[in-house]
């Protein structure tokens, strides 16, 4: 039994010390640009002449781009801000166009038609993890919104972490005038956000929820009066974010989203439990030290996350 407890601390120690580093630096897209300085990402829709609307390269790219991101530790905040009159105008058309599928023969409508529903679960599954990445990523995300946010716009804001609108700025739960159901994601996150009576008034009328009705029901920050404006404060917000122990600002992170779901009783051990494991003194050594210096303190970054594995226990 010794020996097996060996072999497994070996192979452990020495995956670990073998792995591949994963850190991407060159992230391209048609959907975004990127731009990656003082530990800050700044991703920008950059499709305005379509009012930035959501074609299929988008749910591909925004989950690649976080990913390479947040695995290759390239900075410690995100911040998400659009180009055009507005943030983005939601889905675009071809996402809900016909299936590719032809079928000419009764039997072959017939397959198509009874596989439709697993067909769409599978792609709301599909869209809904696009988002589910902003919500689920180890860094804080911002999303600094001027003009609209419409359908999918809502699904992505109330995916981050908190929201910054110019004063023409405006949400809609669009959906509902299209004759749709909303669901990637919006109705999950904004009752959390909202009072239940707002987000059904919302949802059944597709309102306009304006950024002063907004600011004043918390859903967002603080408001602008214009883009240029709004960016300059939310990268200061962003650049204090990133002053502070990585460590500590995704164990915030990480516990508030918990909280969020699950009970105090149940939070509260959890926090415990996270601290017991995570907690790193020299961190907290490092603040305090640079506090009294009067100086930036040197913070770790998080870990580079582990591209492959090699080997295994009979290698060992």
């Amino acid at each position: 039994m010794l020996q097996v407890a060996e072999k497994l601390y070996t192979f452990i120690a020495g995956a670990i010390n073998s792995l591949f580093l994963y850190k991407e630096t060159e992230v391209q897209s048609r959907c975004f640009e990127v731009n990656i300085e003082n530990n800050i990402a700044h991703i920008v829709l950059n499709r305005p002449e379509k009012r930035n609307s959501m074609i299929p390269e988008f749910w591909d790219d925004l989950p690649r781009i976080i990913k390479q991101i947040e695995t290759g530790s390239l900075a410690r905040v995100i911040v998400i801000s659009s180009t055009g009159p507005h943030f983005t105008s939601g889905i675009d058309t071809s996402i809900l166009g016909s299936s590719k599928e032809q079928g000419t023969d009764a039997e072959a409508i017939e397959k198509i038609n009874r596989q439709q529903g697993a067909k769409f679960y599978d792609t709301v599954k599909y869209l809904q993890r696009t988002f589910s990445c902003l919500d689920e990523c180890k860094v804080p995300v911002l999303a600094a919104i001027q003009g609209g946010a419409i359908g999918g716009g809502v699904d992505l804001i109330t995916s981050c972490d908190m929201r910054y609108m110019t004063s023409d700025g405006f949400l809609t739960i669009f959906e509902i005038n299209i004759g749709m159901t909303a669901d990637v994601g919006t109705f999950p996150r904004i009752t959390k956000l909202l009072p239940e009576g707002i987000v059904k008034e919302l949802a059944y009328t597709g309102r306009r929820m304006e950024a002063a009705e907004a600011k004043s029901l918390g859903i967002v920050n603080e408001v602008y009066s214009d883009h240029a404006t709004m960016l300059q404060e939310v990268m200061k917000i962003a650049a204090a974010i990133a002053s502070k122990a990585p460590l500590a600002v995704y164990g915030s992170k990480r516990i508030i989203n918990y909280a969020r779901d699950h009970s105090t009783a149940d939070t509260l051990d959890y926090i415990g439990i996270w601290n017991a494991s995570m907690l790193q003194q020299s961190e907290i050594k490092e603040a305090i030290t640079a506090a009294d210096e009067k100086r930036k303190a040197d913070f770790v970054d998080l870990p580079v996350a582990r591209k492959k594995m090699s080997g295994g226990l009979t290698d060992q």
